[in-house]
């Protein structure tokens, strides 16, 4: 599909290209030979009065008229070969133009259709949970009370996931805006940080991590919605990867134009093999040799990684198999 788009673009760019050239041509040649005509006419009239001091015989027509018609042809090949140039390098440089044109658009299409296949599978397996579920319990003769309760707990689970990826999805497709959406004002960082810590600290203290926070008096423009949401996906992050009885320090300082907010676990660290695909969509580390069993559909860290963009912001990582990981975000204090 790409590739015929791409021939049928480079012919609009040479049939464009070409009709500025042929144009342009025209006039030249138009030009050229009726300056040249003229300027030789003048000549020989000069010539046949003795202004000049030599009377050339007389004979019948132009005196130049061979002269004139030489300068047609030169002028005329001179412009058909420019002109087949132009249409060897015009077609060279559209192809290529082209293919940087739609390369853009097929990289988007590609993420597109990866995102809905993606998505379509982490959708069926809860779907098909609460199909089973359902099935088996309209299949069951007689059903206690106690067993209508497990199956009825059992599906509200499956629907919380559904919920869970459904509102990831729709904040992924809100923040490809770029921010252009987000409403920027002078927010206050420790204050910004202590609630996004307090979200989070039910989950820490069920596995008894101790979650640290130093951070100076500073303000930031930023979208206070989004922010939170941000600080949050990092933070939850740190609690899943990190073992009880584990830490998490944040940590927040800033020089003149820049605020720096790090986030350090004592987790069990990131594969450097998997480092690279982190913040791809829907893809979660193999945890099979860890013991730490997580819940989730691999969408919150490309979610901040959309939310970081959008604040024109960068993002470093570093990390060592069971020592920890620690995020460093950068962001600047006024927002351009």
């Amino acid at each position: 599909m790409f590739h015929s788009a791409r021939i049928k673009l480079t012919a609009w760019y040479l049939a464009i290209i070409m009709t500025i050239s042929l144009s342009f041509s025209m006039i030249v040649y138009t030009r050229v030979t009726s300056d040249v005509q003229g300027r030789l006419v003048v000549i020989e009239n000069r010539l046949r009065s003795g202004e000049l001091g030599f009377r050339p015989p007389s004979r019948p027509g132009p005196f130049f008229i061979e002269e004139i018609e030489d300068t047609r042809r030169r002028v005329l090949w001179m412009l058909i070969l420019t002109n087949g140039l132009i249409l060897i390098f015009s077609g060279v440089a559209g192809y290529f133009l082209a293919g940087k044109t739609l390369e853009p658009i097929e990289v988007v299409l590609q993420e597109q259709q990866q995102f809905i296949t993606d998505a379509s599978h982490e959708l069926r397996t809860p779907l098909t949970a609460l199909k089973t579920s359902m099935e088996v319990a309209l299949r069951g003769q007689k059903m206690s009370l106690s067993e209508a309760h497990e199956v009825i707990a059992s599906n509200l689970e499956d629907v919380n996931s559904l919920q869970s990826l459904s509102d990831r999805l729709l904040s992924l497709a809100h923040y490809q805006t770029n921010g252009s959406s987000l409403i920027f004002k002078p927010l206050p960082v420790t204050e910004t940080l202590e609630e996004a810590v307090r979200k989070v600290k039910f989950l820490a203290k069920a596995k008894e991590i101790e979650v640290n926070l130093k951070s100076a008096d500073l303000t930031l423009d930023a979208d206070q919605e989004s922010f939170i949401e941000l600080l949050v996906i990092f933070l939850d992050n740190a609690v899943k990867y990190t073992l009880a009885k584990g830490s998490i320090n944040v940590s927040a300082e800033a020089d003149k134009k820049h605020l720096y907010l790090a986030i350090a676990d004592s987790g069990i660290g990131i594969k450097s093999e998997d480092l690279p695909h982190i913040f791809d969509r829907f893809f979660r580390a193999d945890t099979s040799r860890s013991k730490a069993e997580t819940k989730g559909f691999g969408l919150g860290l490309s979610l901040a990684k959309k939310i970081i963009e959008s604040y024109h912001g960068d993002l470093d990582m570093v990390s060592k198999v069971g020592s920890g990981t620690t995020f460093t975000l950068k962001f600047p204090l006024k927002h351009a």
